[in-house]
């Protein structure tokens, strides 16, 4: 998968982008997985406030309600929900979309007519998968947050000064720069894995199914597993604040 991801960027090097097709998935993601990700991220943000507020009120910290929201959702909450999403939704439909084009041999036809497939077809959702997630990032944090609040005032009795006061506390511009940075590289690994699944699909209309099943769910191990050893190289390379 990495080695057919790594043929595609060098297609770019070589050919250019098409950025007809490039615009047109972009266009495609973000339609398919804004509203999707609001909606999860708010319950999300709500979960996080009622966990972690009914914590603080216990030691008299509810204060620093804000400070432990900005870690929870910027740092961690908000690139895993967006790979989920961008694997869930959208790469599932590259997926089918690719093997569909195999399973009717349009894959052949094109390599047969001196079109590379990686070029025309898999460059482009790469491209569109880690742009469109590293952009709903901070959307989904946005929405993580502002769900928290909602439920930290209504809830756990926390003003919005206070709420909003802490957020520097122990938060820094490094931990939105490793979210937007694992947001891109989820976002890359859903596109590699469901083209990769998709363009070697084969056995049919059944064959299909089976591939969009495997993309799906490869993405959600290689995704957590990534996470885990970004967040390690993090807090070994980048000094934490502390309060």
């Amino acid at each position: 998968m990495l080695a057919m991801s790594l043929e595609a960027l060098r297609q770019l090097l070589a050919q250019g982008l098409p950025v007809g097709e490039f615009l047109d998935q972009c266009w495609f993601l973000a339609r398919v997985t804004t509203l999707p990700l609001i909606l999860v991220s708010i319950p999300f943000g709500m979960v996080i406030a009622l966990e972690v507020g009914s914590l603080l009120e216990q030691i008299g910290a509810q204060s620093q309600l804000g400070a432990a929201m900005v870690l929870a959702v910027v740092r961690e909450q908000a690139p895993v929900a967006t790979a989920l999403l961008i694997a869930g939704a959208g790469g599932s439909a590259m997926c089918a979309d690719l093997g569909s084009r195999r399973i009717r041999t349009e894959i052949s036809a094109m390599e047969v007519m001196g079109v590379n497939p990686l070029h025309r077809l898999v460059l482009p959702r790469l491209l569109a998968a880690t742009v469109v997630a590293f952009l709903l990032d901070a959307v989904v944090s946005v929405a993580g947050i502002a769900g928290g609040l909602y439920f930290g005032v209504t809830a756990v009795h926390v003003t919005q000064s206070s709420f909003f006061s802490t957020f520097a506390e122990l938060a820094q511009l490094a931990d939105l720069g490793i979210a937007l940075f694992k947001a891109a590289v989820f976002g890359f690994l859903a596109a590699m894995v469901a083209c990769y699944k998709g363009l070697y699909a084969k056995g049919g209309p059944k064959g299909v199914g089976d591939a969009v099943n495997q993309a799906v769910v490869v993405t959600f191990i290689l995704a957590f597993f990534v996470n885990f050893v970004l967040t390690i190289f993090y807090f070994n390379f980048i000094p934490q604040k502390a309060i």
